[in-house]
């Protein structure tokens, strides 16, 4: 087995690319639609707008894509593992074709993105696949729930690969692409329109009183006719958002040293192994994994390693060369969010919940959210015509568990542990959530709700909005 060699502080994507994409310069005092996430979502969203006349501003906390969008794994695909069967375990079967539909919309509108600016795309099978012989069952089912909404898939006992594997559901003619590259071409297009992009702005405080007034944490305001939040987790509490969602974080590894994948894979069981591969003139193969409900496991770097010693134990010759992590919103009812606060305010809307697979699903979502402002006939979109019993227990479930999790940290009266001579409270300042030492990214995680802080206790991600307090 080769020495590994790794830089585990750093994302493929963002350490091939500059990420200053955006500026530091004043947001507007007024502009007709304020993007909130300089992600895929809003980054899309704001395009739309842009390309139709609008007067767009997109505020941004840290740096373009630095959440989720610029750490993913860069499939652009229909076949998203067994996603398609959830949805159906919840809902009628037209739900999963318009689920499907609105999917293949944004994968076109995309991948003609790339195309206009040059962005590298390379065409591969997407495939799920049986791990082990327990998993079939659960691959089967994913294949006749993509073919009844109308995807040409193929069921295939043994599929060229060197992953093990007891059968796979493959759709070909998939694509991939570098997400930092995307995000580029994303930024280009929507300031060739008109719009703007401000890095280091983060909303604080949304008014509904009259037209909506945004608060960022420098003090500013930014009036606006509509507000379009695409953060992930919404950060706003009025609506209760953050309550049926799960923050789930992943990690992805990068190695030199496995050849003949061929395809964007992914397993239809737990463990999850996600593979991928990043062509140039060092190839290297993405392993993902290792995922879990944020703040909620003892150990991350236990579950990192657990990953890595899979990846070594399957391909001797691979040599780990980049480790980084990941963070997205998985919905209870399994379907994306792209709605108007119905409290308060038609002016406000949310875009979330996309489950890991928002380089097709959050720009559909943004279709959504722009057709709704701009006036026009809204394109396909997954709508279920009842509320499933089983979605409604399932988002009882989480909160009871969130209930049990804060319950328990506060009867203890446990403070987080870490670092001994920590200099911040580790009390989350969205909902007052115990915080969890993450020892492989060194960051503190809120079990409640997903907010993560860094070592100092800046916000970094969550429906957090202030910084956590100091220690005296």
């Amino acid at each position: 087995m080769m020495e590994r060699q790794r830089d585990t502080s750093s994302c493929l994507w963002l350490g091939r690319h500059d990420p200053a994409l955006g500026d530091r310069s004043p947001v507007p005092d007024e502009v007709e639609v304020l993007v909130v996430g300089a992600g895929l979502a809003g980054l899309a969203t704001a395009v739309q707008m842009a390309r139709a006349g609008r007067q767009v501003a997109v505020v941004e906390a840290r740096t373009v894509g630095a959440a989720t969008t610029g750490r993913t794994t860069g499939k652009i695909s229909l076949l998203q593992g067994t996603k398609l069967t959830r949805i159906r375990d919840l809902h009628s079967a037209e739900v999963v074709e318009e689920y499907v539909a609105a999917n293949r919309a944004g994968q076109d509108w995309l991948l003609d993105l790339c195309e206009a600016y040059s962005v590298e795309v390379q065409r591969r099978d997407a495939v799920t696949y049986a791990g082990d012989a327990t998993q079939v069952a659960a691959v089967r089912s994913e294949c006749d729930a993509a073919a009844a909404a109308g995807l040409p898939v193929t069921f295939a006992e043994r599929w060229d690969s060197p992953i093990p594997h007891h059968g796979a559901v493959i759709l070909r003619d998939q694509a991939q692409c570098d997400p930092a590259q995307l995000l580029t071409a994303l930024v280009d297009e929507l300031k060739a329109a008109g719009g703007t992009v401000h890095e280091g702005h983060r909303m604080v405080r949304v008014s509904l009183t009259g037209r909506p007034e945004v608060t960022l944490d420098g003090g500013a305001v930014v009036r606006a006719d509509d507000v379009v939040v695409a953060t992930g987790a919404p950060g706003l509490d009025r609506d209760l958002r953050f309550a049926s969602l799960t923050a789930q974080r992943s990690y992805l590894l990068a190695y030199s040293g496995i050849e003949g994948i061929g395809a964007m894979a992914i397993s239809a069981g737990s463990p999850t192994h996600s593979f991928r591969d990043v062509p140039g003139e060092e190839p290297v193969t993405l392993v993902g994994g290792a995922g879990h409900p944020v703040g909620r496991t003892k150990s991350e770097v236990v579950g990192v390693d657990r990953l890595r010693g899979w990846v070594v134990e399957q391909f001797p010759d691979a040599v780990e060369t980049h480790c980084w992590s990941a963070q997205d919103y998985s919905p209870a009812n399994e379907l994306p969010v792209a709605e108007t606060i119905a409290i308060g305010s038609s002016r406000l809307h949310v875009l979330t919940g996309f489950d890991k697979w928002g380089l097709t699903t959050g720009v559909a979502a943004a279709f959504q959210v722009s057709d709704r402002v701009l006036g026009r006939r809204p394109g396909p979109w997954p709508r279920s015509a009842h509320v499933s019993g089983k979605a409604v227990l399932r988002t009882l479930t989480d909160n009871l568990q969130t209930a049990q999790v804060a319950a328990t940290d506060w009867a203890r009266a446990a403070l987080p542990g870490g670092s001994p001579d920590c200099k911040v409270v580790g009390v989350c300042t969205h909902l007052g959530g115990r915080l969890r030492w993450n020892d492989a990214e060194q960051t503190w995680d809120c079990p409640l709700h997903g907010s993560r802080f860094s070592e100092d206790g800046a916000v970094l991600e969550g429906p957090a909005k202030r910084p956590l307090r100091q220690r005296d």
